[in-house]
């Protein structure tokens, strides 16, 4: 994919798209099966953030952490957001059928294990609030696991199965996106940072080192940028900022058919169509000395010690390389989709933490908002005025 030639000053778009990960690919997907004509901009290359520096997990459960940290009363809040992720799940049943792309969905389901008899009485609770939201999560005996995942720990006492969870390969999906949208007529700019923005008799204007570009409408789902980008219009974002790290192995046999989480502490595993595992789940990354993020190894080491305490099997597996991403946040962990406040035309589309799995129906969702059409849900819990 290359960047178009022609002037940007030259046209009014009916959308300028300021962030090309995975949701923001979607939103250009989308708006150009409309027929509407779309400009998408990137400040570095297409999906170069946290959408392709994932680990690839598809989420479909309340995450254990928030649970335990926040409480049953922020669950109950959250379940929007959580339909927000079964609904979107769905939606990644046809997508590489949709998007002529093999992006290697499988939706084995996830596995949050116990060893610890005192976890499970949290993992019922969190199964409730699943259910609630229609997702068919149920709890496990040590021998339901056993025979789900035959490596694991002789420890495990139980654990919980949600059926619609699973793993795509982040470094496809943006990708994918932004070829549909550039062959419906998208104009893709990458290394384009957007650094001020006016309105002009009803048209939005983009300031780019690349000169202008004029837009009716403004579709903002820059992840890790979109506090700077907020501050332009006036509303402060509360997005936090994390590095994360990954991990992958050397290929191994079929072995872990989930996306895999552990009661008691920080982990997600899984292994890729490739027969690589992957290995992350929030552990944080460090700066050095000239402020660059690079990887942790106190983070490593206990990222890998948590792994191997659930799957004593994978002690000998080679590990290939660490790397890290951008992992962003909200203070209630729930989207921030809409309007900005006194800016008609200018929307916000942003998921925390889980961005990847919400990117399909973001885009779906931001395109309906444009054109002006029933999202078919409750945004009010999303509101980006909330906080």
């Amino acid at each position: 994919m290359h960047m178009t030639n022609r002037k940007i000053g030259d046209e009014v778009f009916d959308v300028a798209v300021v962030g090309g990960g995975a949701s923001g690919t979607a939103a250009a997907y989308h708006l150009t099966s409309a027929g509407l004509s779309v400009a998408l901009l990137e400040r570095h290359d297409m999906n170069t953030e946290a959408s392709g520096r994932n680990a690839g997990s598809l989420h479909g459960q309340i995450q254990h952490e928030p649970f335990l940290e926040e409480g049953d009363e922020w669950a109950r809040g959250w379940l929007p957001a959580l339909r927000f992720l079964a609904d979107s799940l769905d939606i990644w049943d046809g997508l590489s059928e949709e998007l002529g792309t093999d992006l290697q969905v499988g939706k084995k389901g996830g596995l949050l294990i116990a060893d610890d008899e005192s976890q499970l009485a949290a993992i019922e609770r969190k199964v409730a609030f699943e259910n609630r939201a229609g997702i068919d999560s149920r709890m496990l005996s040590a021998e339901d696991v056993k025979a789900l995942a035959p490596w694991i720990t002789d420890d495990v006492v139980g654990g919980e199965l949600c059926p619609i969870e699973g793993k795509a390969n982040p470094l496809l999906v943006a990708p994918a996106f932004a070829r549909k949208a550039v062959a419906q007529g998208a104009v893709l700019m990458s290394n384009t940072p957007v650094d001020g923005f006016r309105e002009e008799r009803g048209v939005h204007v983009l300031r780019t080192p690349r000169g202008e570009v004029h837009a009716r409408q403004v579709v903002l789902t820059g992840g890790d940028g979109m506090p700077a980008l907020g501050r332009h219009f006036g509303i402060d974002l509360p997005i936090s900022s994390g590095a994360v790290q990954v991990s992958v192995t050397e290929r191994v046999d079929p072995m872990v058919a989930h996306l895999v989480y552990y009661a008691g502490g920080k982990l997600t595993f899984k292994q890729a169509q490739s027969g690589t595992l992957l290995i992350g789940g929030g552990w944080p990354a460090r700066r050095n000395a000239a402020g660059e993020w690079v990887v942790n190894p106190e983070s490593l080491r206990a990222n890998l010690a948590m792994a191997t305490r659930i799957a004593p099997s994978i002690a000998d597996i080679a590990l290939l390389r660490t790397w890290v991403g951008i992992g962003n946040g909200t203070p209630d962990h729930s989207p921030i989709v809409g309007e900005v406040p006194g800016h008609p035309g200018v929307w916000l589309g942003f998921y925390p933490y889980m961005g990847f799995t919400a990117s399909p129906l973001m885009g779906r969702i931001l395109s309906d908002l444009v054109r002006g059409q029933d999202v078919g849900r409750d945004l009010a819990p999303f509101a980006p005025d909330r906080f």
